[in-house]
């Protein structure tokens, strides 16, 4: 790929990156619980779903109740995360392609023989 090539799609990497929406770390789980029924022996009650949002913060695992709306707006901003990740991967990767192109490394020295 050319180098002007390359610079552009970068740009169109850095716009996408630009219309991303509200993002957030973390990941939401769907937890269903099962008792057994004191009255009926065998017989079992599912309770749930419940939705539970998992993230980091300042090193400690944080765990966050969720009603299920609010379980379908978290998982947008957590998709949001995701690919704003992913984006920048991109960028990185590109960025080196086109630094290695753009600057005159150090000349090799001939080997002695």
């Amino acid at each position: 790929m050319e180098l002007v090539q390359l610079e552009r799609k970068y740009r169109r990497l850095a716009a996408r990156l630009a219309n991303l929406k509200v993002m957030v770390q973390g990941t939401v789980t769907e937890r269903t619980i099962e008792r057994d029924v004191a009255t009926e022996p065998g017989k079992k009650k599912v309770y749930g779903p419940y939705y539970q949002w998992t993230f980091k913060n300042k090193g400690k695992t944080v765990t966050v109740n969720l009603s299920p709306k609010q379980a379908k707006t978290y998982q947008r901003a957590i998709d949001e995360h995701r690919k704003m990740e992913g984006i920048i991967e991109e960028m990185r990767q590109l960025s080196l392609e086109i630094l290695e192109r753009k600057t005159v490394g150090v000349a090799k020295r001939k080997r002695r023989k």
